[in-house]
């Protein structure tokens, strides 16, 4: 899909980081904008920052299907068309898989994958009938490619949204669809991921472990040396135009998973291995 202008694009977890850069690098292309997001006032400052484009703004929590359902009602029904679908809203809990809790397991599950997947539930039939080019890009993670000690709940659901991409790529080529799909795999990018828990409903929260601690403070440290989310946005943009499906934000994750795969075909783990040097902690994407 190489023409933008004058296109429809809904982002979700708008409010920051590479939500709002989206935002903004869709309304510099001439798009008209539906923003989502759990915060109200950094929503609010995303669609004042996005000049003159026309913008819709609606609070919605993606691991809520009929907060999802609501704001697919209003995109088709206001604006009449959806082009560009950003599956963006993220958040993260760090911590050792055997000290994470229900509720961390549940609010992890239910932004990362369930958000995901109400997205793809809710607009992608309506943008099967338009019969028009459109393209879904879902903000996985590095995470979604390297699993690493002490974001393993983070990785899971990672994991999964990358699975969920590819096999929606697969589903729409498979039936002749216009739509394609980008699994966009963000490393270190200067967002507040690390300050997840400001977002997190009342009814999740639990009493944080010292290895969770440890976990948020390697993931906020590395942001702060991480990509600007603005770059993000340009590569999505790109990505939309060329049509690509896995998008990574840095050439060397791209030895990385060749290095991943060819230890995991031995038979052997990948990763943080005694003797060996930390690698870059996996977090990305703006969050809600």
């Amino acid at each position: 899909m190489r023409e933008l202008s004058g296109k429809v694009a809904v982002v979700t977890g708008a409010a920051s980081g590479i939500g709002r850069a989206l935002a903004l690098r869709f309304a510099a292309e001439g798009m008209t904008l539906m923003l989502a997001d759990v915060e109200h006032g950094g929503l609010a400052r995303t669609a004042a920052l996005a000049g003159d484009a026309k913008v819709l703004t609606q609070i919605t929590d993606v691991s809520d299907a009929s907060s999802v359902r609501h704001l697919a009602n209003r995109c088709f029904g206001e604006l009449g068309a959806v082009h560009v679908l950003c599956n963006n809203a993220g958040v993260f809990q760090g911590g050792h898989l055997w000290t994470r809790d229900e509720e961390d397991l549940t609010w992890l599950l239910g932004v990362n994958l369930w958000g995901v997947l109400h997205g793809i539930r809710e607009f992608v039939p309506r943008m099967i009938e338009q019969d028009t080019e459109g393209h879904i890009v879902n903000t996985v993670s590095v995470a979604g490619l390297f699993a690493a000690s002490g974001s393993g709940g983070y990785s899971v659901t990672k994991y999964a949204a990358l699975a969920a991409s590819q096999a929606l790529a697969q589903d729409l080529a498979a039936t002749g669809s216009k739509l394609r799909v980008s699994a966009l795999c963000p490393g270190a990018v200067r967002t507040g991921i690390g300050d997840s828990d400001r977002v997190r409903p009342p009814g999740l929260v639990s009493t944080p472990t010292q290895d969770e601690v440890d976990a948020h403070e390697r993931v906020s440290r590395a942001a702060e040396h991480g990509i600007e989310p603005s770059e993000v946005a340009d590569l999505v943009v790109t990505a939309i135009r060329e049509e690509r499906f896995l998008l990574l934000t840095d050439p060397k994750y791209a030895a990385r998973l060749r290095l991943q795969t060819e230890t995991l075909l031995t038979g052997n783990l990948p990763g943080n291995l005694p003797g060996r040097p930390p690698e870059d902690p996996p977090h990305s994407e703006g969050h809600e």
